[in-house]
């Protein structure tokens, strides 16, 4: 008689991952009214930025690739992300700020993420 034994696998989904580092960042990343935290949410096709103040929870400036201006650029969607980090530093510059903090999400600081992370060092903000 022969006996199967179940391993667990310990492969996990990408998503699965993702979720966890995000867990991981957000323990250590917290927004304040001086220095609020700059949020990268990350789709297939499309980039959303927002800077965002955790003590009173709200949304201070916000800018993604589904504006208008962003939708005629031509270019990859790195290019795209590069612009829209320069567009959320203008707008959180407009508003007063000139200091964040980084939450790339749970999202692997490449790539896109990082193409936003310098658009916004470019466009005059300090991360």
């Amino acid at each position: 008689m022969a006996i199967s034994i179940n391993k667990k696998r310990s492969s996990k989904s990408k998503s699965a991952s993702r979720g966890r580092r995000h867990l991981r960042v957000r323990k250590r990343v917290s927004g304040t009214a001086v220095r609020p935290r700059l949020v990268v949410n990350r789709s297939a096709r499309h980039v959303f930025v927002q800077v965002v103040d955790d003590t009173k929870g709200i949304t201070v400036a916000s800018a993604s690739t589904l504006e208008a201006d962003l939708r005629a650029f031509d270019g990859d969607k790195t290019a795209k992300a590069k612009r829209v980090g320069g567009l959320v530093a203008e707008r959180a510059k407009a508003a007063g700020i000139e200091a964040v903090v980084f939450d790339r999400g749970g999202n692997k600081y490449h790539g896109r993420v990082a193409a936003i992370a310098d658009g916004a060092r470019e466009g005059g903000l300090s991360l």
